[in-house]
């Protein structure tokens, strides 16, 4: 704990095991969507670290991502499928850090339930394109930062706390493990 977080008069830091984690990593993806997601090999341009959206958080916690087959993110989890994401869901809140298994798949169903009209800007023959893969991202850990109440409160009590001298946000921040 640091001095900031010993400064609150409220408790800030919670851990979630498995249920409530699930639960947060939804709630927060639902706000983001969008993550920067990190592969250890680096074949391609971006050095290993690519802008990438997240189609569905499914109930046991696994994020489906739709790709490209022959893209440098599935050649990189093809070589090493552990993966890192980072995501900021606001300019105040709903952060999250994820790591994670990632596997390749060409679940025609499932590509089928994913699929977006917006998609065809990369996948522009739709969703029978036959360079359209699966990512299926299966975290087993990571750190999220949030607000207990929203952001509105996080405000309010901000701001009384610089009128009256005090460290009084919303914050809670802790582990993740699924």
């Amino acid at each position: 704990m640091n001095s900031i977080n010993k400064n609150q008069p409220e408790d800030t830091i919670e851990n979630l095991g498995r249920e409530e984690a699930v639960k947060k990593i939804k709630a927060l993806i639902a706000q983001a969507e969008t993550c920067f997601f990190c592969t250890e090999p680096a074949s391609g341009p971006s050095g290993g670290v690519r802008p990438m959206t997240i189609q569905q958080v499914d109930d046991e916690g696994n994020l489906w991502i739709i790709s490209a087959n022959d893209s440098h993110v599935n050649a990189e989890v093809a070589l090493d499928s552990k993966v890192k994401l980072y995501f900021q869901g606001s300019k105040h809140s709903d952060y999250l850090y994820l790591t994670a298994e990632a596997s390749i798949h060409d679940d025609k169903a499932k590509i089928k339930e994913l699929w977006s009209p917006f998609l065809k800007v990369w996948f522009t023959e739709g969703e029978n394109d036959p360079r359209i893969s699966l990512l299926k991202v299966v975290p087993f850990s990571g750190y999220y930062w949030d607000n207990k109440h929203g952001n509105l409160v996080a405000g309010v009590k901000m701001m009384i706390g610089t009128a009256i001298g005090k460290t009084l946000d919303d914050s809670i921040e802790g582990q993740i493990h699924i």
